[in-house]
C-alpha cells in the first residue's frame, strides 16, 4: 500500500472494524511516522499497526529509527514483508510487539517463523506488487501454509470480497488481507482517476515488470508499464534502462496529483476483477461479511 497506507484510510479501515497498517516507507522518515501514527490516536479509539516492507534497494531505509519510534509510540503489532524479517524482528521483539510476516512461499515463511514471526500472511501470486518468484497461487499455496505451519495464517493476494474471506475460512485461515479493494473506497485519498480505472478493468487488466531484475512487481496494465516490459525483453537485467518508468515519485503522483491511471508503472492485484463500485469503508466490510456468512451457511446446509 505504498503512498495508500495513510492516516485517514488506515482509521476508516479500523473504525470498520478490520485492522489496517500505515506504510511506514511511505514516510520520509521515522519522525514523520511518528506524527502518522499520532494522528491515527486522534481520530479513533480502535487498534490498528504498521507495514514495515524490507527493499532490495541501494539506500536502505532507516530501519532501527522506524522500528523506534514504533515501540516508544505503543505500536502492538507491525507486519513486515519483503526481504526476511530478523532485522525488524531483532528490535521490537524486547518491546512485545507481535509480528505479521507476509510472504509467497511456505518455505520463506518457516524460515520467518523460525527468526519469531508470530503470524504469516500468506501471499499469492495473484497479489498487487511483489509476487515472489515461484508464480504460486493462493488455491495451492493458502491450503498447503495451513496445513505446514503452526501459527495463524492470514490470506493475502487479490482478495477482495465475502465469498474469498468464507474460502479462506474453511481452507483454514484465520483471515485476509486486502490492500487494492481498499483502494476503490470513499475515504481512500488518491484521485477518483485512479478509483475509476479500478472499477473499470477487469482480472486480465494486470501486468508484471522487473521480473528481468529479480524484483517482480504486479502492475496496473497500462502504456508505460508495457514500455517497462518492452524494455526488459530487450535489455533484460539492466535496472538502469527502466529506472525512469518504475520511479517512486511518478506512481504517487498519479495516485495524488494527476489520477492519470496511464502515465506511470502502479500496483495493483487481480482482485480488479471484483471490485465493481467504490463504497465506504464501512459498506464494503459489512457486505463482506455479510456475503461471508451467508457463504458459510450454504457450505453448512451441503454437509452430508
Amino acid at each position: 500500500m505504498h503512498y495508500v497506507g495513510y492516516a485517514e484510510l488506515v482509521v476508516a479501515v479500523a473504525n470498520a472494524g478490520c485492522f489496517g497498517c500505515i506504510t511506514a516507507l511511505t514516510q520520509p522518515n521515522p519522525e514523520a511516522l511518528r506524527q502518522e501514527i499520532r494522528k491515527c490516536r486522534t481520530l479513533t479509539s480502535k487498534p490498528f499497526g504498521v507495514n514495515i516492507t524490507l527493499l532490495p534497494v541501494g539506500v536502505p531505509p532507516d530501519y532501527p529509527g522506524l522500528a523506534k519510534v514504533c515501540i516508544e509510540e505503543g505500536i502492538k503489532v507491525i507486519e513486515t514483508a519483503g526481504r526476511e524479517p530478523s532485522q525488524v524482528i531483532n528490535l521490537v521483539r524486547p518491546a512485545g510487539i507481535k509480528i505479521i510476516h507476509k510472504t509467497t512461499s511456505v518455505r520463506h515463511a518457516i524460515s520467518a517463523i523460525k527468526r519469531g514471526a508470530d503470524m504469516i500472511s500468506i501471499d499469492g501470486f495473484e497479489c498487487a506488487g511483489h509476487p515472489g518468484n515461484d508464480d504460486v497461487t493462493n488455491w495451492v499455496l493458502l491450503p498447503k501454509a495451513c496445513a505446514k505451519l503452526n501459527v495463524p495464517i492470514i490470506v493475502s493476494g487479490a482478495c477482495a470480497n465475502g465469498r474469498q474471506l468464507a474460502a479462506a475460512l474453511v481452507m483454514g485461515a484465520e483471515g485476509m488481507n486486502m490492500g487494492t479493494r481498499w483502494m476503490a473506497t470513499k475515504e481512500c485519498g488518491i484521485k477518483e482517476g485512479i478509483k475509476e480505472a479500478l472499477v473499470n478493468a477487469d482480472e486480465r487488466n494486470t501486468t508484471l515488470v522487473m521480473r528481468s531484475v529479480g524484483n517482480t512487481e504486479r502492475v496496473y496494465k497500462n502504456p508505460t508499464a508495457a514500455k517497462v516490459v518492452e524494455t526488459e525483453a530487450e535489455h533484460p537485467g539492466d535496472f538502469e534502462k527502466i529506472r525512469p518508468y518504475v520511479a517512486g515519485l511518478a506512481y504517487k503522483e498519479s495516485l495524488w496529483s494527476t489520477g492519470g491511471p496511464s502515465t506511470s508503472v502502479w500496483s495493483c492485484g487481480q482482485s480488479i476483477g471484483l471490485i465493481d463500485s467504490v463504497p465506504a469503508c464501512q459498506e464494503l466490510a459489512d457486505e463482506i461479511m455479510a456475503e461471508c456468512e451467508a457463504c458459510l451457511n450454504r457450505a453448512n446446509r451441503l454437509r452430508l
